[in-house]
């Protein structure tokens, strides 16, 4: 009898042993009963709370970083080099290109599901690396339609050129056969001679396009010219020298304008 009862005594506080390591996880190591378990059981490992909670932290931080990771990348936006720069709105478009000072900008329009511009943007990123002094800003033409429309921007892929004083220095539109037009332009337009006068930027009709356009909340005044300006810019009459015939001036007008072009 007496055996009997000790083994029976045995098989109770072996169950309640197995219990409570059932339960030991969720104790902290300050617990009592985790406490006693650790003296009565020195090989017994019993799993702090706090690493617990620091395990499954660590888990979701992990889970939203695989998801984060797993975004694919827009292609307009691999390759991009410490020069190019995605413009937000016209306004940003406009202050950007004022305060480039005498640095060449390269303004390039493209949409996202343009073919060409999708082919030819690795060789963009490749020259802009080449050229770490030229600023380059991309304007999306799906996201800015209204601007792109103001701006007489008609085509895709399309760049524009802007240098300093002399404001736009040359536009058009190349692809992956034509982008010799692209490399000659970046010759051509950034010599190392500075040019004299404030930096121009947009044209004013393409400024009073944008003002114009109340998609785009962009303000401007159009600038006045002083009266002095006006009249300096008119040639004085000379009695000593020969009048020109009308027919002549027209000519000559015209002359000019198709130089400017």
């Amino acid at each position: 009898m007496a055996e009997a009862a000790i083994s029976r005594t045995n098989l109770i506080f072996r169950g309640a042993c197995v219990n409570q390591h059932k339960h030991v996880d969720d104790y902290s190591v300050s617990s009592p009963v985790s406490f006693g378990l650790r003296k009565s059981f020195p090989s017994l490992k019993v799993k702090p709370f706090n690493q617990f909670q620091s395990s499954r932290s660590s888990s979701s931080i992990t889970a939203q970083t695989a998801l984060r990771i797993g975004t694919p990348q827009r292609w307009w936006e691999k390759g991009l080099k410490e020069n190019m720069r995605e413009i937000s709105s016209a306004q940003e478009l406009v202050d950007s290109l004022t305060n480039a000072g005498d640095k060449l900008v390269v303004v390039d329009f493209f949409s996202p599901g343009c073919g060409g511009c999708k082919a030819l943007h690795p060789k963009i990123c490749q020259l802009a690396e080449q050229n770490p002094d030229v600023q380059f800003l991309q304007v999306n033409y799906e996201e800015h339609k209204s601007m792109c429309y103001s701006l007489g921007v008609h085509v895709l892929p399309f760049f524009r050129f802007y240098r300093g004083a002399h404001g736009r220095v040359c536009s058009f539109s190349c692809t992956n056969a034509t982008i010799k037009k692209f490399r000659d332009a970046l010759a051509k337009h950034s010599p190392d001679r500075c040019s004299l006068g404030p930096t121009k930027g947009l044209e004013e009709k393409e400024l009073v396009a944008l003002a114009a356009n109340k998609e785009l909340n962009f303000s401007y005044t159009p600038r006045a010219v002083p009266v002095e300006e006006e009249a300096a810019s008119v040639p004085a009459s000379n009695p000593g020298l020969p009048v020109a015939h009308p027919s002549m001036k027209a000519n000559d007008g015209k002359t000019l304008v198709s130089a400017g072009r």
